[in-house]
């Protein structure tokens, strides 16, 4: 275990270089810092750091962090950086205007990669965990309808509906009320089951055979949408830390390009808790030169999906945390309110 002392000086370490670009060296650290040593001491601190939490780039005398000295900070000595009130302000403002659910994870993308200055990713809200808000079904012509789901996230999906006989508006009426009475409020999963002996609870016929056809188009539309969307920007940001990655940012832009491999990054992320992959810890080799810090987001208490950032090791933690534990805080509260 390290003493609190030595501590310090790692944190002092990952702040200066995070912030200057440059090795630290113990020089610099004593005149940066109040740290109430000599700089003999912190040199000799210093030495016991490179244990595995620091590293000599060069010849220099300065240290650059490790990823296990960066990991020490972030679970150690790094809070989360509160927003200022402008920047909650703007971002309330940004996101306050979003006119649906695309326009709400485009505007996330663009804003959490402008606050951040890193590449971000947002992850939309899985059907798998979503529930239903609301079935509309509308008359186009006597023997076609339209049929509109809803579901809690502001996700809509439409399907045209060709019936095998006349469908009047009595009878529309009463099937979108019973549909809705046993399925706004549940999830997915469970609607199959819920509407299975619909059907028959219709007097008529001829009725049965339309309220079949409705009922196969919905169940259709819950199952065909399962594959993962996300949206990403911001790459451009990488070429600001060109020398944050050895020889070439070529593998993380490849990386980036494969979204498997950034539903995997996200899909880590604990259901609603803030998750931070240093380095090495990101499995994929284009992405060990990288960070990603990431988050659920979602109403209510529950995670629907994931957003977070990718940028160089060398990043401004607490700040990065911060912007996006609330940018996922006020994404969670639009889909509420939608």
């Amino acid at each position: 275990m390290l003493s609190e002392r030595r501590l310090e000086v790692l944190r002092a370490i990952v702040q200066d270089y995070v912030g200057t670009e440059e090795p630290v060296g113990s020089k610099a650290l004593t005149e940066r810092h109040r740290l109430g040593v000599s700089p003999a001491t912190v040199r000799n601190d210093m030495a016991v750091l490179e244990e595995g939490y620091i590293a000599q780039p060069h010849t220099s005398a300065g240290r650059i962090p490790t990823d296990k000295g960066y990991r020490l900070f972030v679970d150690r000595l790094a809070g989360v950086k509160p927003l200022s009130t402008p920047e909650r302000r703007a971002i309330h403002n940004f996101l306050d205007g979003a006119v649906d659910l695309d326009d709400v994870v485009g505007r996330t993308v663009r804003l959490l990669a402008q606050l951040t200055r890193q590449v971000a990713v947002v992850q939309y809200p899985s059907l798998t965990r979503s529930t239903v808000r609301h079935v509309e079904l509308l008359s186009l012509a006597p023997a076609r309808l339209m049929l509109v789901l809803i579901t809690d996230t502001g996700r809509v999906e439409q399907r045209v509906i060709d019936c095998p006989a006349p469908f009047g508006e009595n009878s529309l009426a009463d099937l979108r009320a019973r549909l809705n009475s046993r399925v706004v409020g549940r999830r997915f999963a469970d609607v199959p089951q819920l509407v299975q002996d619909l059907p028959d609870s219709f007097e008529e016929i001829e009725d049965r055979g339309t309220v079949t056809t409705v009922l196969a188009t919905l169940l259709e539309t819950l199952v065909e949408e399962q594959e993962e969307r996300l949206m990403i920007g911001g790459t451009a940001n990488l070429t600001r830390f060109g020398h944050d990655f050895p020889l070439t940012i070529r593998p993380v832009l490849e990386a980036l390009e494969e979204q498997v491999v950034l539903l995997k990054l996200l899909g880590e992320a604990k259901e609603s808790g803030m998750t931070v992959r240093i380095g090495h810890e990101n499995a994929h080799e284009g992405l060990t030169s990288t960070s990603v810090v990431s988050v659920g987001y979602g109403s209510g208490g529950e995670a629907v999906a994931k957003l977070g950032v990718v940028g160089p090791t060398r990043m401004d933690y607490p700040g990065t945390m911060g912007a996006v534990r609330a940018v996922a805080r006020y994404v969670g509260q639009i889909l509420a309110e939608s």
